[in-house]
């Protein structure tokens, strides 16, 4: 699969240090996410390139390879940033949170070093994402994004922050009524039993 001499973006696999991916759905669909690339590349338009590099990165991490999955999530929120879009940064920045936090409860060994490192990761890119959330088109959308933040944050062990994300989001859930009813209402656990 040779690509382009952009030393930028990788050749296959190889390049990221991965092993190959036998022949099944997660090599088709890697395979279909670098033809985007290799399509959106051609353009250079930024929300295209964002989006085909994000698609690598789902295909990787769907096959847990945390490592080249951050890495083609971090290209993803390069071209987020030249494209200037707000949504697709915070997006972008949930999903890097949630990738450290897996590559960090992928390492057996739970104070290592790499382990440590891989949480403040997911910190840094869960404050991120809740600090630049209220900048975003939907409003409603901003208590989804704290949500999820700060479901990362709990994960990490950053429980009073989690918290403190969630009351926020809570906050502005009572503040704006119009509020899509999945948010304001908790779903059952179990279907009400019929008499």
């Amino acid at each position: 699969m040779a690509r382009t001499k952009d030393s930028s973006t990788y050749d296959d696999d190889s390049a990221v240090g991965s092993p190959a991916l036998p022949y099944g759905p997660a090599r088709v669909a890697l395979d279909l996410a670098v033809r985007r690339l290799d399509e959106a590349e051609l353009k250079r338009e930024p929300a295209a390139m964002c989006d085909a590099l994000a698609g690598i990165a789902r295909c990787y991490k769907a096959v847990s390879a945390w490592s080249p999955a951050l890495d083609y999530m971090q290209q993803a929120l390069r071209w987020a940033h030249v494209s200037g879009a707000v949504d697709q940064r915070v997006a972008l920045l949930c999903e890097m949170a949630e990738l450290a936090v897996s590559t960090a409860e992928s390492i057996l060994t739970e104070g290592s070093p790499e382990a440590r490192a891989a949480r403040e990761c997911a910190r840094d890119h869960a404050f991120e994402a809740a600090r630049i959330a209220v900048h975003a088109a939907d409003p409603q959308w901003e208590i989804k994004i704290l949500l999820r933040v700060g479901d990362v944050l709990d994960r990490c062990g950053d429980h009073t922050d989690a918290i403190s994300l969630q009351t926020r989001a809570l906050t502005l859930m009572s503040h704006r009524p119009e509020a899509e009813p999945e948010l304001r209402m908790p779903q059952m656990a179990a279907p009400p039993q019929l008499m």
